[in-house]
């Protein structure tokens, strides 16, 4: 095998990322693929309605109309391949859009389409078979507003091999617009999971675009410009190990905190990280700094997947009604809780009288008083907050009384209240998740090149999987007997937060090694479980990384139904992580005021 480095460069982690990162990227990066990572769970509903009203819709639109028309023709003037999952629920509708752009513009491009994983006119089928969610056991509903199979990197590979200038998948893992490229460029097989598991890893890094490169990292006010943001490429080499980097005059930050940070975001078990094409171990991975805003990442291993697909439905589970307003002066956060609690009070009445149902939920939080925080808020004697409402109801029409109702406030309430010119709210679906697996045989999966279909079969895996590796290890104790005193977590460590359902996920990484066994006896998970004890009704678990210094805590039930179902303010745990820094830990009173320690 040659030995070569393949260079890949991120331009979106979400639909609605920045139109400007394809530019710098293509311009600047020197990259040979340009990837867009597009799909969350709730944009497959999203995707799903709009293809119910309009069956040339269920795309990813602004990935022809804003990035492909901005940097195609210098694509295929300096020969770089795109991949993207801008498919969606509706491949062939967006491969027709980028034909047509293609002629538009006179360019002569390869386009291949990777689908199958669209299982919605299963659903009938699928519910009968039970399906069972993969953490409450409960049965698959009968009426979804999505349901897709989370494909592998391998058909993507396939389509790269056929030829493909360009491919559009739909619903595949996050990492799998990088690893697919990187299976053809160096010629890995499906038994080669050291690799891929690097492969991943370089994925995952830059699947989530700049917040590898300083944004949302710990140390933020470090970061330079970050109106001119670097956007990410990852030079990997033929053993997989890879280099993260910015484009050259671009603002950003590439560190062994950033890149650690982003490691760690929405894993679970570092140790036992599965994919379609490959069960990674990412819990002994080495980060070396080096010069020029780079980051070396080696030590990742892998192992035979399951012969499983992960499966994800969402369906409406009625409706939520979600706003804000404004109030200030003196006693701002109670007068803020009068009113709410006077108009959740007038409505569940009036709910009562007309013979309408109660609220499902309802959460009242005052931004500003740290509501968020629960029994750790300090905030004293602030004057301004915005009161934030949500609430859950079967019936849509009593959210829209609801909201209507709620101008009485102005005038009927305590003073100060306004904000009421974006108009009042309006009630929208509750989306819901429902997370199964289901065997790679039942899926057919398509690659289609032009007219010709390419491939059209189940991706199964040959090789039995093992059992999830030990990632323990056995630290000393922090031997000290002088005095102590409090610092808050962030002085000694990094920390990054996100989700996975009603699952919340803080990484911490300590900031320098001889922390490590301090932060390994003060912040447990039963600690994290009672900081968080306000927010989390599942349980905390403790995953150790000892490859870069850190810890994984994996929080079920802490999110109020997740992302598309929760009524909280922080639906999907962002802030868990900036709340966590603020806890108390115990350090050396000797370590205070050391310029060498004093790092955060």
């Amino acid at each position: 095998m040659v030995d070569k480095t393949v260079r890949i460069g991120c331009a979106s982690g979400f639909y609605g990322d920045s139109q400007l990162a394809a530019r710098q990227l293509v311009d600047k990066g020197g990259i040979d693929y340009l990837v867009f990572d597009y799909l969350a769970e709730v944009t497959m509903a999203i995707l799903s309605r709009a293809k119910a009203r309009n069956s040339d819709l269920g795309y990813a639109v602004d990935f022809v109309t804003v990035a492909m028309k901005d940097v195609l023709a210098d694509c295929a003037a300096k020969g770089i391949k795109v991949v993207a999952n801008a498919g969606g629920v509706n491949v062939p509708a967006c491969i027709e859009a980028l034909q047509a752009l293609c002629r538009e513009l006179d360019l002569d491009l390869k386009i291949a389409g990777v689908y199958g994983d669209d299982l919605s006119l299963r659903t009938a089928e699928l519910a009968a078979a039970g399906l069972p969610e993969m953490q409450t056991g409960e049965a698959l509903p009968g009426e979804l507003a999505s349901i897709n199979a989370y494909l592998g990197a391998r058909p993507i590979a396939d389509a790269l091999e056929a030829g493909a200038d360009i491919v559009v998948s739909g619903r595949v893992v996050d990492s799998a617009v990088v690893l697919g490229p990187l299976m053809y460029e160096f010629g890995w097989a499906e038994s080669d999971y050291d690799e891929l598991a690097q492969g991943s890893l370089a994925g995952h890094v830059i699947e989530c675009g700049a917040q590898c490169t300083g944004g949302n990292f710990t140390d933020w006010q470090l970061v330079p410009d970050f109106s001119n943001m670097g956007y990410p490429v990852a030079a990997v080499a033929t053993d997989g190990s890879f280099t993260i980097e910015i484009p050259a005059d671009t603002g950003g930050l590439v560190c062994i905190g950033s890149v650690g940070e982003q490691i760690l975001y929405e894993i679970g078990d570092p140790a036992n990280y599965l994919l379609p094409d490959v069960a990674c171990d990412f819990s002994h991975v080495q980060l070396e700094q080096l010069e020029g805003n780079k980051v070396r990442v080696s030590g990742a291993t892998g192992r035979a997947p399951g012969n499983q697909y992960k499966v994800c439905a969402t369906y409406v589970d009625g409706f939520r009604l979600m706003g804000n307003f404004f109030i200030a002066g003196l006693r701002a956060a109670e007068k803020a809780r009068c009113n709410m609690d006077a108009w959740v009070a007038r409505t569940r009445r009036y709910f009562a009288e007309h013979g309408l149902e109660d609220y499902r939920r309802v959460s009242l939080e005052v931004i500003g008083a740290e509501d968020t925080y629960g029994p750790h808020a300090a905030a004293r004697g602030t004057r301004e907050v915005m009161a934030k409402f949500g609430l859950h109801h079967d019936n849509p029409r009593a959210l829209q009384f609801a909201a209507n109702e709620m101008a009485y406030l102005a005038t009927s309430a305590a003073p100060g209240m306004s904000g009421f010119a974006a108009g009042r709210a309006r009630p929208q679906p509750l989306m819901k998740i429902h997370s199964a697996l289901l065997d790679k045989s039942e899926v057919t999966v398509t690659v289609q090149l032009g007219e010709s279909k390419l491939l059209n079969q189940s991706y199964q895996t040959k090789d039995r999987s093992s059992p999830r590796p030990k990632a323990r290890q056995q630290l000393p104790a922090f031997d000290y007997q002088g005095e102590w005193l409090p610092v808050p977590l962030e002085k000694l460590a990094y920390a990054r937060s996100g989700d996975k359902g009603n699952n919340a996920n803080i990484g911490v990484i300590a900031r320098r090694a001889e922390y490590l066994p301090l932060l390994s006896e003060q912040l447990t998970a039963q600690v994290v479980e009672d900081y968080f004890g306000h927010l989390v009704d599942g349980e905390v678990e403790r995953f150790e990384v000892p490859g870069f210094n850190a810890f994984n805590f994996l929080m079920t039930e802490a999110l109020g139904g997740g992302g598309t179902a929760s009524i909280r303010v922080d639906s999907q745990g962002k802030a868990y992580a900036q709340m966590l820094l603020s806890i108390p830990i115990n350090v050396p009173a000797e370590w205070i005021g050391d310029p060498i320690r004093d790092e955060a």
